[in-house]
């Protein structure tokens, strides 16, 4: 499989995708079509987030087309020479997905090589299921069963800050309630401006900062530029 999933679509205060450009150029190699999911988008229009996402893309030279302009989104997945599913609400994604009868038909393309790059809730889905996601419930999904490209969950958008005077739970206390009911299922937490990237059966963490692994109860770091490729067992 050929993936790149970003944790997130800005770093800082960069523009939109534009930490991300070396990465998907190599990812993309010479292919100068891609077919972009734009579902997980809510309060924004699916034709102002794919000419979002076009004009992020500009520099490299990419067209980018909408599933959602397709009338058989299912064919529209099986022609695309590459596929980006971006961020936003990961229910409704998901939701989506489903209602269009796309899970299964995407793992497999996917699986078969279709280059899938993602960030936020598109990367969410690529694990086992979304129950790591920290988005508000906003839709039911006919399941919680994601496309499971890879053998663990994630958590895009990873970080454990707590403001004075908040009372609620932390990213890390939500984890480990995860942990607890789910102990033997890895769970890769990825900080903003992050991203893992699969090519030829090897999984590598990217990132200038450390990513969080929890795992049977106990939270450890995942160092810059890590091989994780054991996960994948």
């Amino acid at each position: 499989m050929n993936l790149l999933l970003l944790s997130s679509s800005r770093a800082g205060d960069s523009d939109y995708l534009a930490p991300a450009l070396d990465l998907i150029a190599a990812q993309l190699a010479e292919r100068r079509d891609v077919l972009f999911v734009p579902y997980a988008g809510v309060t924004v229009s699916y034709d102002d987030y794919q000419q979002k996402v076009q004009q992020a893309l500009q520099p490299l030279g990419i067209r980018v087309n909408s599933i959602h302009q397709y009338t058989d989104a299912k064919q529209a997945l099986q022609q695309a020479p590459a596929v980006m599913v971006g961020g936003g609400n990961t229910f409704a994604l998901l939701q989506r997905l489903y209602q269009h009868d796309l899970v299964e038909e995407l793992r497999r393309l996917v699986q078969q090589g279709l280059p899938y790059t993602s960030w936020s809730a598109g990367s969410n889905i690529a694990g086992l299921s979304i129950r790591t996601t920290n988005d508000m419930p906003i839709v039911e999904p006919p399941s919680f069963q994601a496309l499971q490209l890879l053998p663990f969950q994630l958590n895009p958008h990873y970080a454990n800050f707590a403001p004075p005077g908040f009372h609620g739970e932390t990213r890390d206390m939500r984890l480990a309630e995860f942990m607890q009911l789910n102990p033997q299922t890895p769970v890769v937490g990825l900080p903003e401006g992050t991203a893992l990237r699969l090519l030829g059966g090897s999984l590598s963490y990217l990132g200038n900062t450390d990513a969080a692994l929890f795992q049977q109860g106990v939270k450890t770091a995942i160092a810059p530029y890590s091989d994780l490729s054991a996960l994948l067992n």
